[in-house]
């Protein structure tokens, strides 16, 4: 029974990852990914690894994720399942995922608010009188 640990990042959260052999059940936090995310989305980009490289049924995950959103939770657990994969090299996963860019981290992160403006972009109203 092989184990691969790897950790994944995307805006503010941190997702530690183990792929362990097994029979395909993901938990995040202690709870199977239908409670933990409720969108069907977030639970395909979780899964989006282990759907390329056609082994849903062949590897338990266990991650632990905090900080940031929904959906920054669910990538950043999808690029620690990525990096674990592509360690595990059976079948050269890390040539796949490498191609649809699932081991590049993510760097875009939210801009902060500047002084003397009402965003990071956006500027005050201007009044001429």
């Amino acid at each position: 029974m092989s184990t691969t640990y790897a950790t994944g990042r995307r805006k503010t959260s941190a997702a530690k990852v183990w792929v362990k052999t097994g029979t395909g059940i993901i938990f995040v936090n202690g709870k199977a990914i239908k409670n933990y995310f409720d969108r069907i989305v977030l639970r395909d980009a979780v899964q989006q690894p282990l759907i390329l490289c056609n082994v849903m049924r062949k590897y338990n995950i266990y991650a632990w994720v905090k900080g940031g959103g929904t959906t920054g939770q669910a990538e950043a657990i999808r690029g620690g399942i990525a990096k674990a994969l592509s360690e595990i090299n059976e079948k050269n996963y890390r040539v796949l995922l490498k191609k649809y860019k699932l081991l590049t981290r993510d760097s875009r992160m939210v801009e902060r608010k500047k002084y003397g403006q009402s965003g990071a972009r956006k500027k005050f109203q201007y009044s001429k009188r």
